[in-house]
């Protein structure tokens, strides 16, 4: 096996993990602004960061990228309280407003669109 193939096909992960991750991180930054507002709060900077990506299994014993997102919002419009979305692959797992955990309708979201 030539070089160039291996590097093409590393190009090909690394673009893929890209692609990927993005896609999750927009799904993050829906679903949080959905449970902000749902909540009755301001989801601030409309942007969420990642803060942990591992290797989980899903319900089919698949493994996923499972994807830890950190956002901020105001109640009063003069503080900033974290938020967070766990996402495993393209499934929203969880989602928390400062330590208030939502497991319901925001689970079962597979897919946001705006």
């Amino acid at each position: 096996m030539s070089w160039e193939i291996l590097l093409l096909g590393v190009f090909a992960a690394v673009g893929w993990y890209w692609y990927a991750g993005m896609q999750a991180r927009e799904q993050a930054v829906a679903v949080g602004r959905r449970a902000c507002r749902d909540a009755g709060v301001q989801f601030l900077d409309e942007s969420v960061a990642v803060r942990r990506i591992r290797l989980a299994r899903n319900g089919q014993g698949q493994l996923q990228f499972q994807r830890d997102y950190h956002f901020e919002f105001s109640d009063t419009g003069d503080n900033r309280r974290p938020g967070f979305v766990r996402m495993l692959g393209e499934r929203v797992e969880w989602i928390s407003l400062d330590g208030e955990w939502q497991p319901g309708q925001v689970a079962s979201v597979s897919r946001l669109r705006d």
